[in-house]
């Protein structure tokens, strides 16, 4: 039988590593994760061919959501894991099967890099990054169980005001799939604050088809868990981020006790 080639390697020494985990040794139950916090590009990649400017914007990344992220971390003392890569470059929300996990055009924008990739070219974008940051979700998840530590999961996002000429009324918005138990407490507990319009299941849904993390992490362990995502303009700077963190610190610790 003949041996499968192996596929090179993608990142290059001073390349960052392709997640970054923060608060490894802390106490709270929740966990945050989140897919699409980085920008980063390999050297190998160059600039994806893309025009200046545009890796920054909602293409390349979530944006504010690292921000909100560390802050969440530390409001908390809550493990977080974020993917350091642009989104562009491998997609670590999508199944390996997805035509999405690498896109040719995102927006409008095309990402010559991307157009008719080889396969293995496509598949050390996998090894490098999409599947060492997921590794170091399912580490982090083994250990805890074993440690007879309970888990509530948050993936963290952040959406564009506007798509495809449309825009979109809401603050934030509660995802989730077959398990609704914690999406539809963060929800209500969202609603309740009187000042946000609260998506339900907007602007987006979790399917096997669309979505990672949540289906597997998630719904594949029965954790509770919620895709939570925040509209991009209200968390673009660091007081936007600041502010978000601690209402969220806030509900999250008055929810805490339901599954907990």
């Amino acid at each position: 039988m003949r041996p499968e080639p192996e596929v090179p390697g993608l990142l290059l020494a001073g390349d960052p590593p392709p997640f970054e985990l923060l608060n490894p040794h802390g106490a709270s139950p929740w966990l945050f994760t989140a897919d699409h916090a980085g920008q980063a590009v390999p050297r190998a990649l160059g600039d994806l061919g893309l025009p200046p400017g545009e890796i920054d914007r909602h293409i390349g990344w979530d944006i504010g959501i690292a921000g909100v992220a560390r802050r969440l971390a530390a409001e908390l003392d809550a493990w977080t894991i974020l993917q350091t890569y642009s989104r562009l470059v491998v997609d670590c929300n999508r199944p390996l099967e997805s035509p999405t996990l690498i896109v040719e055009a995102s927006d409008g924008t095309a990402v010559p890099a991307n157009a008719a990739l080889p396969a293995q070219a496509r598949a050390a974008r996998v090894l490098d990054i999409f599947l060492p940051y997921h590794a170091r979700i399912v580490q982090a998840l083994d250990l805890r169980q074993a440690h007879g530590r309970p888990t509530l999961l948050v993936t963290l996002h952040s959406f564009t005001p506007a798509m495809a000429g449309a825009a979109r009324p809401w603050h934030c918005g509660v995802l989730y799939h077959r398990d609704a138990r914690l999406a539809h407490a963060l929800r209500d507990a969202l609603q309740a604050e009187g000042d946000l319009v609260v998506g339900d299941n907007q602007p987006y849904s979790v399917s096997d088809s669309s979505d990672y993390a949540i289906p597997v992490h998630g719904e594949g362990r029965g954790l509770p868990h919620v895709e939570l995502e925040i509209r991009q303009d209200l968390i673009a700077d660091a007081d936007g981020q600041a502010a978000w963190a601690r209402r969220l610190a806030r509900l999250f610790r008055a929810l805490q006790p339901r599954f907990v």
